[in-house]
């Protein structure tokens, strides 16, 4: 099996949010815990897939990290 992208889940104060995503997202989200369960042995809600997913994300985009590293521009 390849190797995901995702590791271990790591256990974090939650902040709650609401969201909507297309189905097809959902679907590629079941599909994602049910492999991510395969090789875990155990099984992945897809709702506890999201903020692993986004945080990876965040955390490889340059572009994101070089912004986030700048000092905040003065107000005018």
């Amino acid at each position: 099996m390849p190797k995901l992208k995702l590791a271990e889940l790591q256990d974090d104060t939650p902040v709650k949010l609401t969201i909507e995503v297309p189905g097809a997202v959902h679907r590629d989200l079941v599909a994602y815990g049910e492999a991510l369960g395969a090789e875990s042995g155990r099984a992945i809600e897809p709702t506890k897939l999201i903020v692993p997913m986004l945080a990876r994300f965040m955390n490889t985009d340059r572009a994101f990290t070089r912004v986030k590293r700048a000092p905040a521009e003065p107000r005018r």
